[in-house]
């Protein structure tokens, strides 16, 4: 904690809600992360594709973390609060009590989670419209979106729509219970709802969709008062809400950011002056910002609109202020790795020997394809062995959620080698999609040069040297790893007035720690590997056809 000889340090609080728990940072003026807690929130899954959660939950979780992380912190030293989180769906009624998103009329589960996949009818109907407002997410809206989520309850929990009061993005309700102020961020209206910054919302596009009542009151259910990120809300944070939190009261509280946003504030605009690095004397628009945690978004900024098939966007001023976002996205990556890693029937040995040697299981799957690679590169060690990583549909730059993910290359072998090879293949294979997505873009005008990778895949090195090696550029890491908060904490950071805008406080409070540069001695490899990467994804649909003639 800071020392007495510290006192006139000034400090920001950032809260970042992801899928499985919430954390808090302590921030200061030079992006240092102070203090840090974390708590886990719940999850339920009553069926296959439906995720929900609890905004009660989570707030209290929220509430929890932030008074860890201040405790024994002069109150007069905190400026500022911001808060970023999943693009989950939050459901209240009129007196902003919890409504059931569930048949079973659990009110307490009123989230619906950012990866649910249930409403992939209505997302097929609402694509079969051709509106113009789906030039901006990439010609097709993904059914991890709201409007389909919207349409989904309005059919299938009728007692449930007639009592909405409200619908919020997850970020714009934190901010709600921070402030009682009920204003919406560009940031989520215009990435996950089809508002856009000219224009506002579009009546026609919901009347098409079968959401006119949402047209009737002005939008008031989803948001009739956009603020941009960062930007002040109300009179900051309110009596209850301070007592709760364990903060001053009416300290100001930033408009929100969706989760990957805020980790692409946290690194994208970095000082990189002496590392060497391609992007140094270049426009931030030669940066790509890769948040990396239970899934992958990758972020790029243009000073003018790009329309990149497959790829979300393009956004105004929805995460940097004046700059246009193209968001591409892979909807499982970290969950894969998990699912392909705990799932094997090897996982057993291999916990027991990661425990033993007092390793986490992933640092003790890359010391143990050090150990069998012999005289190869580790990553040539799946010259046979091909992993196409969809297993939760694909986001970018295909956008078809009904693609499955595919193994090419097993044998009858049931070992601890086994179970690093196909890490090691499927970590190859997130780096792959990585690959796929960059190229759309660059072939849309974008020009990449450096990543900047954040989340906590970043902490693991075969993720972050497989990212380079593959796509042939070098990788920036951040000197603090929690890059998700640091965002945050830029957020609180502006809200106070303490800096002139994002720009300045991305300046100042991103930090530089690490370059991963790619080995180009590889390149024929991958190069290869990704040849195979494009096979997978046609053969996939050719036997699709097949079957689907019958």
């Amino acid at each position: 904690m800071p020392s007495e000889t510290q006192s006139a340090v000034k400090y920001y609080v950032g809260v970042d809600v992801g899928s499985g728990s919430v954390r808090a940072a302590l921030v200061d003026g030079l992006g240092t992360v102070v203090a840090h807690a974390e708590q886990p929130i719940q999850v339920w899954e009553p069926r296959a594709d439906h995720y929900e959660q609890s905004s009660a939950d989570i707030w209290a979780a929220c509430c929890s973390v932030t008074k860890e992380v201040v405790r024994g912190v002069d109150a007069s030293q905190i400026r500022g609060l911001g808060f970023d989180a999943t693009c989950s769906l939050v459901v209240v009624d009129k007196q902003f009590q919890p409504l059931a998103v569930n048949s079973e009329g659990q009110n307490h589960r009123n989230v619906i989670m950012w990866m649910d996949h249930r409403a992939a009818s209505q997302v097929q109907r609402i694509n079969a419209t051709q509106h113009r407002v789906l030039n901006y997410v990439g010609g097709a809206m993904s059914v991890e979106m709201q409007p389909p989520k919207l349409l989904w309850i309005k059919e299938n929990l009728p007692k449930s729509w007639e009592k909405v009061g409200y619908f919020f993005d997850l970020p714009d309700f934190l901010s709600w219970k921070a402030t009682g102020v009920t204003a919406r961020s560009l940031c989520t209206v215009v990435c996950k709802w089809t508002y856009t910054s000219d224009r506002g919302w579009d009546d026609t596009f919901w009347k098409m969709i079968g959401l006119e009542d949402l047209v009737k009151d002005k939008y008031e259910k989803i948001g009739n008062h956009v603020l941009s990120p960062g930007e002040a809300v109300g009179e900051g944070l309110t009596p209850g809400a301070a007592k709760e939190l364990g903060l001053p009261e009416g300290i100001a509280v930033a408009a929100s950011l969706i989760d990957a946003h805020a980790g692409g504030l946290g690194v994208i605009g970095a000082d990189v002056k002496g590392h060497n690095l391609p992007c140094e004397k270049q426009p931030i628009t030669s940066r790509v910002a890769m948040i990396c945690g239970t899934s992958s978004c990758h972020m790029g900024v243009s000073e003018r609109p790009i329309f990149v098939p497959g790829v979300w966007g393009p956004y105004f001023s929805a995460m940097v202020p004046g700059l246009w976002l193209n968001e591409g996205g892979q909807s499982a990556t970290g969950k894969l790795i998990d699912h392909v890693v705990r799932g094997h029937v090897a996982f057993p040995e291999l916990e027991a020997k990661a425990a033993a040697s007092a390793h986490s299981i992933y640092t003790y799957l890359n010391s143990h394809l050090d150990l069998i690679k012999k005289s190869l590169p580790v990553g040539f060690l799946t010259v046979d062995l091909h992993v196409w990583p969809d297993f939760h549909g694909n986001r970018s730059p295909l956008t078809d959620l009904t693609l499955k993910g595919m193994v090419v290359g097993l044998t009858l072998s049931r070992g601890l080698d086994e179970l690093a090879l196909i890490y090691l293949a499927t970590v190859q294979a997130i780096a792959l999609g990585t690959r796929h997505i960059l190229e759309v873009m660059q072939a849309a005008g974008h020009d990449i040069s450096t990543l900047f990778l954040c989340g906590g895949l970043s902490k693991n090195p075969l993720f972050v040297q497989m990212h380079a090696d593959i796509t042939g550029k070098p990788v920036v890491l951040s000197k603090e790893v929690e890059s998700v908060l640091v965002g945050a904490a830029i957020l609180g950071a502006c809200a106070s007035g303490d800096f002139a805008s994002i720009q300045e406080a991305m300046a100042k409070m991103g930090k530089i720690g690490r370059v991963v540069q790619p080995n180009h001695e590889h390149k024929r490899f991958y190069d290869k590997k990704y040849q195979v990467f494009l096979k997978l994804v046609e053969h996939q649909r050719e036997y699709r056809s097949i079957m689907n003639s019958l």
